[in-house]
């Protein structure tokens, strides 16, 4: 009978002492959970949703193989290497992460499942705030992903509340060239959410994905395009 894998290899904190995340192995796969939450934050099992949320927002660019992308949140780097597999050489993205231990583990075996797109000459790391990043632009990007928590209310970083107030998506606003598409990634729908979007000047549509294969949990996504 084979042994099953369950094993802690790292903690890392999050900074702003918004708690610690936990890096586990499980049989072939990698978890990374929040230390005290239920359930896991992310898995290399299911990610379906993320690579959609690439997929879907570079769909929406007249030039996608061109894009400037900024990408909120490495996580497990799915979402990063969907991105590069639409862009091409002239493209350009940049990930931001807060946690440094978060790109140290994509930099391992766990990475080797999304085919260690940080090793990709296109991929820029931006260990700090997206929101830096976002507010540094002007009409700089052609898509701003974000995934950077459960969704618009922060669990792991309550800063990130600030990404998705007013002030925060009408700096993406601004930071997009005209066409440009914002996502965003959340495990549930979020209607205040959607109307803030609206009124920060954005055309909105929302779609549901499911989390791996077709079938069982969906996750929401929002893509909003700043008009020509």
């Amino acid at each position: 009978m084979k042994m099953r894998i369950n094993k802690l290899l790292d903690r890392a904190p999050i900074p702003g002492g918004a708690g610690e995340l936990l890096f586990y192995q499980r049989d072939q796969d990698y978890t990374i959970e929040v230390a005290g939450a239920t359930g896991e934050l992310m898995t290399t099992a299911h990610h379906g949703s993320e690579d959609a949320l690439a997929d879907l927002a570079l769909q929406r660019l007249r030039h996608p193989e061109q894009a400037h992308v900024v990408i909120g949140g490495l996580g497990m780097g799915f979402t990063l290497a969907a991105v590069l597999r639409k862009v091409g050489d002239k493209g350009k993205v940049i990930v931001a992460e807060l946690v440094p231990q978060v790109v140290t583990w994509n930099q391992g075996p766990m990475g080797e499942r999304a085919g260690m797109p940080l090793s990709d000459p296109r991929t820029i790391v931006h260990l700090g705030d997206v929101l830096e990043l976002i507010r540094s632009g002007k009409e700089s990007y052609d898509a701003i992903l974000l995934d950077t928590d459960n969704g618009p209310e922060g669990l792991t970083q309550p800063r990130n509340n600030r990404l998705y107030s007013h002030r925060g998506l009408r700096s993406a606003y601004v930071a997009l060239r005209p066409g440009g598409v914002l996502a965003v990634w959340s495990t549930h729908p979020h209607p205040p959410f959607t109307r803030r979007l609206g009124m920060a000047g954005f055309h909105v549509e929302e779609q549901k994905v499911f989390a791996h294969g077709n079938k069982g949990t969906k996750h929401h996504l929002w893509f909003a395009v700043r008009p020509n």
